[in-house]
């Protein structure tokens, strides 16, 4: 018997183009996000989330990114946008997070001093979450492509595991041997600018994960 290959699955962040969108999904990716942050240059309002939603086919997730939002917002938004998963990047607790009755990614921001411990009790605070994404630190929120130390992930994190923070075609194969997510998720990885993809670099990602999951 051979070995069985485990599949790890892709989002591609931060889309703001309805070519953009296009590209993700032909390339393979198992989700797109969009963000509803508006300090983010990447942030979508609701009625063009709408849009580009509407532009994905079956079985590909829809993720709504949140950062600290007002609960009325976010219920706004559910009621516009066909989300299919949540994913809240700032200080929610589990209780906030849980409230709106849908699948949620709670992301955990990692620090340099954070150790596999602290870590492992963030994800035992969110026992709802559908999975932990683990991302690193910067100022304000997501998207600051930087890569924190993959050695601080600990082998079982008592969740299912979405790596996230910098990476790109370069640097996703080697984490993806080195971690083993469930998922990884990429926005500046791939872009040409803030907001503005590059079908290149989206296409190279999705295959640097594949060649990955063969090894």
């Amino acid at each position: 018997m051979g070995k069985t290959m485990k599949r790890t699955r892709i989002k591609i962040c931060g889309l703001t183009r309805r070519a953009d969108l296009q590209v993700a999904i032909d390339a393979g990716a198992d989700a797109i996000g969009l963000v509803f942050y508006p300090p983010s240059p990447r942030y979508v309002d609701p009625s063009m989330a709408a849009e580009l939603a509407r532009a994905v086919p079956p079985f590909v997730s829809v993720v709504g990114l949140f950062v600290n939002a007002d609960p009325a917002v976010v219920h706004a938004t559910l009621a516009a946008v066909p989300i299919h998963l949540l994913q809240f990047h700032g200080d929610e607790d589990e209780a906030y997070c849980r409230q709106f009755g849908r699948p949620y990614l709670k992301a955990a921001r990692v620090k340099p001093e954070m150790r596999q411990e602290d870590l492992l009790q963030y994800a035992a605070a969110f026992p709802s979450a559908q999975g932990i994404l683990l991302d690193a630190f910067v100022e304000g929120y997501g998207g600051g492509g930087r890569v924190f130390d993959w050695s601080l992930v600990p082998p079982e994190l008592g969740a299912p595991l979405v790596l996230s923070g910098g990476l790109d075609a370069t640097n996703v194969e080697a984490a993806v041997r080195r971690v083993r997510p469930d998922a990884v998720d990429v926005s500046s990885g791939v872009e040409a600018a803030k907001g503005v993809k590059d079908a290149d670099k989206i296409r190279a990602f999705v295959a640097a994960v594949r060649a990955a999951d063969a090894a």
